[in-house]
């Protein structure tokens, strides 16, 4: 779970300061990038928005072999926080605390319309538990939940994309986890690692249930 709160407005201005200030608002680049793209992305219009490398969450390369696919949910109901305003909140440079890069980041942001992929996914993201194994092992997907968002389409097309990925890189269904998964990593600084009840929309009473198992009975039979 990673709450960014947008608006309209808001984001423009965020966007035109960012612009004059930050060394690390440059023109994204909409491309594929070799060896991470998943199969089958253009079935799934995935659109390529990748953080240019050296900037921002991406100032060098952390490469990666993911073993697991991580589920997050943004917590975030402003209307206009769909994937597409993620997408350029991290290409700005999104801030994040107790990480090795400063900033927050991951592979894809899903919405009811599209998927955004910001990060490829042969390198580290910065969005389950810094320096440990969420991040130096998984995937990193966010599902949208903004106002307006179709949240039945949101999540079944993450589905779809989990198990593009699983077949991409050969993940088995059980290493398919919600970010609460990470949760139990403790650090000897005693940092405070965050809200971990995530991903919010698959989660009953803040806990694994039917929801949860609902999403992988889906993403499995997507797989086959």
């Amino acid at each position: 779970m990673v709450t960014v709160r947008i608006r309209t407005s808001e984001f423009l201005v965020v966007v035109l300061v960012g612009l004059l200030l930050s060394s690390c608002a440059v023109a994204p680049r909409r491309a594929a990038i070799s060896g991470g793209t998943p199969t089958g992305a253009a079935e799934l219009k995935i659109t390529q928005d990748i953080i240019p490398a050296g900037n921002c969450g991406r100032p060098l390369h952390r490469p990666m072999r993911p073993t697991f696919i991580t589920i997050h949910s943004t917590d975030n109901t402003s209307r206009s926080a769909d994937a597409l305003h993620h997408a350029l909140a991290m290409n700005k440079g999104l801030r994040g605390r107790h990480n090795r890069t400063g900033f927050l980041t991951w592979h894809f942001t899903v919405d009811d319309h599209s998927i955004y992929q910001t990060l490829p996914t042969n390198e580290t993201g910065e969005h389950a538990d810094y320096e440990g194994e969420g991040n130096r092992s998984s995937i990193g997907i966010e599902m949208c939940v903004n106002r307006g968002n179709n949240l039945d389409i949101t999540i079944d097309t993450t589905a779809r994309l989990t198990a593009r990925l699983m077949r991409q890189y050969n993940i088995p269904l059980d290493h398919v986890v919600p970010h609460m998964h990470w949760r139990m990593i403790r650090y000897s600084d005693n940092r405070d690692l965050g809200f971990k009840k995530c991903p919010r929309i698959l989660l009953d009473g803040g806990r694994l249930g039917p929801k949860w198992s609902a999403f992988i009975a889906k993403v499995s039979s997507y797989a086959r």
